[in-house]
């Protein structure tokens, strides 16, 4: 079995993955960035500016996962650069589709 990144976990108990991501908003475009230390980068084209880039990252994941952004839940970090954030229903391999930028 495959080993999983570090900023990945799934949660069976909930069905849902546990990401640990790296926010850089103000980008040009929003995309998946690479590895940032034990985090996964993802820039954000929408300002850190009312909760803006909070919302385009539920979005950006909701779509990417293909799961309704009420399934999707910042439960750490939302002031900042370092999140956790919880998506419900996407299953333990939407990680590696995400990580490579393919939409599920």
């Amino acid at each position: 079995m495959e080993v999983p990144p570090p900023w990945v976990r799934y949660d069976p108990s909930i069905d849902a993955l546990i990401l640990e991501l790296h926010i850089q908003p103000g980008a040009s475009k929003t995309s998946v960035a690479g590895v940032h230390g034990d985090r996964l980068r993802l820039r954000l084209a929408a300002p850190p500016v009312d909760g803006e880039a909070n919302r385009a990252l539920v979005r950006f994941l909701a779509d990417r996962l293909s799961v309704p952004q009420r399934d999707v839940d910042i439960l750490h970090g939302a002031g900042g650069r370092r999140k956790t954030v919880q998506v419900r229903g996407a299953g333990p391999g939407a990680a590696a589709r995400l990580a490579s930028g393919e939409s599920a």
